[in-house]
């Protein structure tokens, strides 16, 4: 004990020391410092953001915007990259060697190129290879592609809405429901029942129930083409879509070498056992190694997620405001480097430390429970 708080305190005065070292250089030289720049009108505009901004808001309120977009990027593309990852990663154990082949070929390709590379080629792709506007390409009614990024209709917000919401999320409390129900009765029976369609049906059953007893709003903002532009709906742009491409595509290719090695770290016994009883393919990997590969998984999993967080941060080669990109230009016209250096870090450090905190409870919730 005694050497340790010897330790801290040599650390707690060295960072003292370097801090007072630091203010008092940039007194001597007539800079300044602080956080009273949080308040003061930012000056600038931000090309895409969730939150509204005007030039006139504050400072504070643009890294808001900064840390929501860099959010907005960083969830969707991990929900991504877990779904492609897990595919990729049974594929590579798949029985057929074509999509077992191809399944390698891409996590060798894409884990072995650099981030910052795929990102450059993928925005590449967006805004040179995409048609202009006027030749937007047309999936679908309603939803255009081109150099502009995507637009879709998006539905026309009304208080009914809310109950529309309402039933969703009862919908996702009654398939947490059915979904124990059929542990309960495997475990008691053995049998089977269906998980993924019943409760795909249950979900989308609460929500219309929701939908009709808000009075049924049914108000579309359908894009629509003009001569110059697209115009109405909501739009994805090129930098979002790049960023959330390459982030997806480079992490599921890490995923899926971390789910093939958790399925193979079950012991082959597992896989004869589910066999001898007659399970199939799909349910001998849903319901036997899956299960048991998740204690394997989950640990490597956590780090791969906080990389993405991270890695978003190369959003600024490619001209996508996150917070990063947002601290730049407040540092550029405050002078306050260490401030918002200390906010990027603040804001990614507390990120990475929620990430870690549910990832490591969802881990201990998926220990095997021994007596």
């Amino acid at each position: 004990m005694v050497y340790q708080v010897i330790a801290l305190v040599a650390v707690i005065a060295m960072g003292a020391y370097l801090v007072h070292n630091t203010l008092q250089n940039m007194r001597i030289r007539g800079i300044q410092s602080g956080f009273d720049f949080i308040t003061q009108p930012a000056g600038f505009s931000i090309g895409e953001s969730v939150v509204p901004f005007d030039s006139d808001d504050s400072y504070g309120k643009a890294f808001l915007v900064g840390l929501s977009n860099t959010l907005r990027v960083a969830v969707v593309g991990i929900v991504l990259a877990t779904l492609l990852g897990t595919l990729v990663g049974i594929g590579r154990l798949s029985q057929n060697f074509l999509l077992r082949t191809l399944c390698a070929v891409y996590v060798e390709i894409f884990r072995n190129v650099p981030l910052l590379l795929q990102l450059f080629i993928w925005y590449f792709v967006l805004t040179e290879l995409l048609p202009p506007i006027e030749t937007a390409l047309q999936p679908m009614a309603g939803v255009f592609f081109s150099k502009n990024g995507l637009q879709y209709p998006v539905p026309v917000w009304a208080g009914g809405h809310w109950m529309t919401l309402a039933g969703l999320a009862l919908g996702v409390v009654a398939v947490w429901a059915w979904s124990r129900a059929t542990r309960a009765h495997l475990y008691a029976t053995g049998l089977v029942r269906p998980v993924f369609w019943p409760g795909l049906a249950i979900l989308i059953a609460c929500a219309l129930l929701g939908w009709l007893a808000g009075g049924a709003p049914g108000g579309l903002d359908i894009p629509e083409k003009t001569e110059i532009n697209v115009v109405g709906g909501a739009a994805l742009t090129p930098e979002f879509l790049t960023v959330l491409v390459g982030l997806t595509i480079y992490t599921a290719s890490y995923i899926a070498e971390i789910v093939r090695g958790g399925i193979q770290a079950v012991p082959y016994g597992q896989h004869e056992a589910a066999a001898a009883l007659g399970l199939s393919r799909q349910m001998d990997v849903r319901l036997v190694q899956l299960p048991q590969a998740l204690r394997v998984i989950i640990p490597p999993l956590t780090s791969q997620y906080l990389n993405l967080t991270k890695n978003s941060s190369l959003a600024v080669a490619v001209g996508y405001p996150d917070l990063v990109s947002i601290s730049n230009t407040s540092l550029n016209q405050t002078g306050r480097a260490i401030e918002c250096i200390a906010l990027v870090m603040a804001c990614y450090l507390t990120l990475s430390l929620l990430t870690a905190a549910f990832m490591n409870a969802y881990n201990k919730r998926s220990l095997i429970k021994e007596r």
